[in-house]
């Protein structure tokens, strides 16, 4: 019998990575997303974009490297790639409205069946920051989510409706969870693949919506 785990954010990571191609414009968040840079498989070229200015930027620099000018998303410095341009802030976001971004990469409080997200505000806490969210959520090609599949405390993080303010309204494509990764379809949610031992019975307990079993359902593969 397959011992049941949780993926890592490394893995999850990983897995996201598998969704890029070559030649994209991705942009990564703050957190487990910028892992993604790291991540590209050998001789594909990714230009990942960041709301502070870079286009072209490679891996998270070691620790004690690197420019301090020069950050991801987390304020992590990168290496600097061939090509690489800076800009201002307008011209980023104009990348950003213009959709110029393939995929946009983010983690998320709460997504909705429906691919509502849910990714700036705890209203217990009453604090939380917007930055670029919103903008990249509505208009990239493409959204895919990276977070745990639920809460702290067990309760849902994937829904039948947000409970949270949102960040846009049926933005999210894919969801990669530490338990599961899953589509956004306009009948429902998708589960595509589980992490090791687990059954797609087990991963419906944890989530609030029914879910629509994809015929060739197999564990998570990077």
């Amino acid at each position: 019998m397959t011992e049941k785990v949780r993926i890592d954010e490394q893995t999850q990571a990983l897995r996201v990575a598998r969704e890029f191609k070559d030649g994209m414009i991705v942009n990564l968040g703050i957190g487990t997303p910028t892992l993604c840079s790291n991540l590209v498989p050998e001789g594909m070229e990714v230009l990942f974009h960041a709301e502070s200015g870079l286009l072209g930027y490679g891996p998270v620099c070691t620790t004690g490297q690197g420019d301090p000018n020069l950050t991801n998303a987390s304020g992590q410095p990168v290496e600097p790639q061939p090509g690489m341009s800076c800009f201002e802030h307008a011209e980023s976001f104009a990348i950003i409205r213009g959709g110029f971004i393939d995929i946009t990469v983010m983690g998320g409080l709460q997504v909705s069946e429906k691919g509502d997200l849910a990714n700036w505000l705890i209203p217990k806490r009453g604090v939380g920051t917007i930055g670029g969210a919103m903008d990249l959520a509505t208009c990239a090609k493409r959204v895919i989510i990276i977070m745990s599949h639920t809460a702290k405390d067990g309760s849902y993080k994937i829904m039948k409706k947000c409970s949270y303010p949102l960040t846009a309204p049926h933005c999210v494509d894919m969801i990669v969870t530490d338990l599961a990764v899953m589509k956004v379809t306009k009948k429902g949610l998708v589960l595509m693949e589980v992490a090791p031992g687990w059954t797609a019975e087990e991963i419906q307990s944890l989530t609030e919506p029914k879910l629509i079993i994809a015929p060739d359902l197999h564990e998570i593969s990077i």
